[in-house]
């Protein structure tokens, strides 16, 4: 982790290209590092690592590098950003008001191709990071370049001691 990070400084923990293999496994690495420096543990490092995985793989898989993961806490939160260098914003998707993963009554019954449809990995990454993050996180373009952000609230911590 480069930097300093003082309440409200973001830190570079991780960078990477499109040349760079496993870098979802690395992100997670480098943040874990990173947020176990800063005293957190348990579920927000969970949630958080489950969060920077969706955002990585989509980053990878969507736009250009050279790619960038940033961190940041304040007094309540803990920012976490990917950058990338594709500056267009992807389209959001609806999020229902029920649970995420329900299958759909049409597509119980259907058999196979059904099964597989409901079974699909594609798609969900933005409904993980909504509900990891209730509904804290979003996409902002400068320039050239794109973040991806959420937020995770932290519990209370002891702010007289800065790492």
């Amino acid at each position: 982790m480069t930097g300093h990070n003082a309440l409200g400084v973001t830190c570079v923990v991780w960078r990477w290209t499109g040349c760079t293999t496993d870098a979802s496994a690395q992100a997670r690495v480098a943040l874990r590092c990173a947020l176990d420096q800063l005293g957190y543990g348990g579920e927000v490092i969970s949630d958080a690592l489950m969060a920077v995985s969706e955002f990585v793989a989509n980053a990878i898989e969507h736009a250009a590098g050279p790619y960038e993961v940033r961190l940041r806490r304040t007094a309540a939160e803990l920012i976490c950003e990917v950058e990338d260098h594709d500056p267009r914003i992807p389209p959001i998707p609806d999020f229902p008001a029920s649970a995420p993963f329900s299958p759909a009554e049409t597509d119980r019954g259907g058999g196979l191709e059904a099964l597989c449809a409901l079974m699909s990995e594609r798609g969900r990454g933005l409904h993980i990071v909504h509900e990891l993050t209730n509904g804290s996180w979003g996409f902002c373009s400068q320039g050239k370049t794109k973040t991806a952000w959420f937020v995770l609230p932290v519990p209370p911590r002891d702010t007289s001691e800065v790492s």
